[in-house]
């Protein structure tokens, strides 16, 4: 059976990221998928230090970070995936800092020696996995995708985990109600999603 991990960068229980997330859920049990949600806010993740200790060792094994926090069991989490769903809203024109820490952190999937001048993909020139990309903001959907960066840091996740884009869902103008409610439209469009994930 596959496996899909979605990763979300959500601070708010219940809000639209999170009913993104229960929709994809929903239509990969239907599609006899098991998925994993991990929310950030509930993983105790230290900030990277920059220290590179990680990326020293050269190979396709993500690096071991000297933290001793939640991250390692993450990484774990996602090299036994076969495909990923990262979400964040839009804060300040792209993701949240819960999902830019996690990011960051994202480090270990990187070789990058002190004698080279810039790091090496370690899941480069491997077997590519898939990924879904998913945002919310104020402004109307396609403005979001245009004028803000949430899409980049999204897409860079995937790329450093070994995954390409195969995807993606940008709801907007969720500001308008406190508690907003996912349309039938947007979950017809998660249904669409989930089939090219497990394609």
């Amino acid at each position: 059976m596959k496996k899909i991990l979605a990763i979300s960068g959500s601070y708010r229980d219940g809000g639209i990221t999170d009913q993104i997330i229960e929709r994809f859920e929903h239509a990969a049990h239907k599609a006899g998928i098991q998925m994993e949600i991990i929310a950030l806010r509930d993983v105790p993740i230290e900030f990277c230090t920059n220290c590179r200790n990680c990326t020293q060792e050269p190979g396709t094994t993500p690096g071991k970070c000297v933290l001793n926090d939640n991250m390692g069991d993450l990484v774990q989490k996602i090299e036994e995936a076969d495909g990923y769903i990262f979400a964040s809203p839009t804060n300040m024109y792209s993701v949240t800092a819960l999902f830019r820490r996690f990011l960051e952190r994202l480090v270990v999937f990187g070789y990058w020696p002190w004698d080279m001048n810039a790091p090496k993909f370690r899941k480069d020139g491997g077997v590519r996995k898939k990924a879904v990309l998913v945002s919310s903001c104020a402004a109307p959907g396609i403005m979001g995708r245009i004028f803000y960066d949430t899409m980049k840091p999204l897409k860079r996740a995937a790329k450093l985990v070994g995954a390409d884009s195969v995807g993606s869902l940008f709801v907007g103008l969720i500001s308008k109600d406190k508690s907003p409610v996912l349309t039938e439209q947007y979950n017809r469009k998660i249904d669409s999603l989930v089939k090219k994930l497990v394609a």
